[in-house]
């Protein structure tokens, strides 16, 4: 009956759609081809059954084509990086990433006219000069713009040096801190969460939720419900807002080992060590018997908050579908207690204020600079970014539609879905030129996340990791200097013996 009734759903909004264009007078008996084309390999089923075939069904007289950029028998896959033990010629032509493909195609003859693409991926497209400005388009066709959330729009004209908008996104996710009603309540702690937070001040609150001894002790925070307590992931929620690099603009010299990043680290290293927060080492019972319902652990025991374990967490919007379908069903599973829970906004650094770095737009849609055809491009993109279309998808998307009057309560529920969009976005440190030019790259960052995780077992200081980090990454990033397509040697994702460091 659900699927029926979504079925009723579509055909009622696309016929309001087919009317509109009708009245309009957008559709003519000339068939039109609009080409479409994706920065990242696209899976043509998916993206037509998501955004195409309403829109060729209000627009008989339009017909979609999708571009492949994506080799299927590219080895690099959709970074572009060789495999650590592959031997690679310092001479040979590495191939193209989808994101080549797809810039290459916009400059040639019979290109792409709409181009879809990720966040990150902007500032190199504008930087070419190859997206057509919006502005124009939207004020032409009186597009309403009031309701999408600001942290999409402001994020998206943020992009751009002329603050022009040049790409719409339909639909987007982000995190909230979400927490245990109840486990304030146990812990004697009044205080609950409220939005716009600084670290410290959850990091204080998480303090006084840290209760019980051995497998009775309950965790105040985690970065992550389903982690596993990795220092490197962690940190990135909390450190990106910070401005903190890995190494510099032009991928030659590291810059972890500073004053900055032992400060940041070090916080969240004795926030484990107090066990405040959860470590790799008291997360290994986590994953025991993940999945069993049987097991000690409960029915989800591969989850520190639905199992109780941690008062409060990063979530993903996505992920509330799983604790709401639970607590609906709480009576029937054994082993869980239903949680009485809310959300709020994810904290934030007193030096950047309101700005997080966890949001993510999906499937970013622009105007191809040389597109021959404007007119057709532009009706799809209001088309996929319309009031009516996220009226429809609201109901099925896993990810929240851009306009706020249809971000709501997922299946009836009440809590504080502003949480999720009433956030700034944090400016993004942009190495997506970078990971092109030496796509093994991505190295440096496993350099660090071995020497961090032996910090995290209390192995190292986090001065000493950073040392580490320090200096073998420069070792891969000389390498890669003088070949953009070198091998890096394995023994550099090994972490070293910690040198034993004096008292006080």
């Amino acid at each position: 009956m659900r699927k029926i009734s979504i079925t009723l759903l579509a055909l009622i909004m696309v016929g309001s759609m087919l009317a509109a264009c009708t009245k309009k007078g957008s559709n003519t008996k000339t068939e039109h081809v609009l080409r479409i084309a994706s920065s990242y390999g696209m899976d043509e089923e998916y993206f037509r059954q998501q955004y195409t075939e309403l829109f060729e069904f209000a627009n008989d007289n339009i017909k979609i084509e999708i571009i492949p950029t994506q080799d299927e028998g590219n080895r690099y896959g959709y970074g572009g990086g060789y495999s650590s033990d592959e031997e690679v010629d310092p001479n040979a032509e590495k191939p193209k990433t989808p994101l080549e493909t797809m810039m290459d195609l916009m400059d040639k003859p019979n290109p792409p006219d709409i181009v879809v693409l990720g966040f990150e991926q902007m500032k190199t497209l504008l930087d070419a000069n190859l997206l057509a400005p919006l502005d124009q388009q939207i004020k032409k066709n009186k597009f309403d713009t009031t309701d999408i959330a600001p942290v999409v729009l402001d994020s998206l004209k943020g992009a751009s040096e002329d603050g022009q908008l040049y790409a719409l996104t339909s639909t987007f996710s982000s995190n909230a801190l979400i927490y245990n009603k109840q486990m304030f309540i146990d812990a004697g702690v009044e205080e609950m969460p409220k939005d716009n937070m600084t670290w410290d001040e959850v990091f204080a609150l998480a303090k006084k939720l840290s209760v019980g001894e051995g497998k009775d002790h309950k965790y105040g925070f985690s970065f992550s419900s389903q982690s596993q307590g990795d220092m490197f992931y962690s940190m990135k929620a909390y450190t990106d807002p910070l401005k903190l690099r890995m190494y510099d603009e032009l991928g030659e010299k590291m810059t972890v080992d500073t004053p900055e990043w032992e400060n940041a680290l070090n916080t969240i290293y004795q926030l484990q060590k107090d066990k405040v927060m959860p470590s790799s080492d008291n997360m290994i019972r986590m994953k025991m018997g993940a999945g069993e319902g049987d097991q000690p652990q409960g029915p989800f025991g591969y989850d520190d908050f639905m199992s109780g374990r941690v008062a409060m967490t990063l979530m993903p919007y996505g992920q509330l579908g799983q604790i709401i379908n639970a607590n609906k069903s709480a009576d029937t599973i054994k082993g869980y207690t239903k949680i009485d829970w809310d959300v709020v906004t994810v904290p934030s650094h007193p030096s950047a204020q309101g700005e997080v770095s966890n949001v993510y737009f999906n499937n970013l849609m622009a105007i191809n600079a040389k597109s021959s055809n404007l007119e057709d491009a532009w009706k799809f993109i209001e088309f996929s970014n319309s009031e009516k279309w996220a009226q429809l998808k609201s109901h099925s998307t896993q990810q929240m539609v851009s306009r706020m009057k249809y971000i709501l309560p997922k299946e009836g529920t009440d809590y504080h879905i502003d949480a999720f969009y009433k956030i700034k976005l944090a400016p993004l440190m942009d190495d997506t030129k970078l990971m092109q030019e030496k796509p093994n790259l991505w190295s440096v960052q496993q350099i660090g996340q071995a020497a961090l995780q032996e910090v995290a077992t209390g192995k190292k200081t986090v001065k000493q990791a950073l040392t580490e980090w320090q200096t073998k990454g420069n070792m891969a990033l000389q390498k890669l200097k003088e070949n953009p397509n070198a091998q890096i040697d394995p023994s550099l994702f090994q972490s070293s013996p910690a040198i034993a460091v004096p008292a006080g």
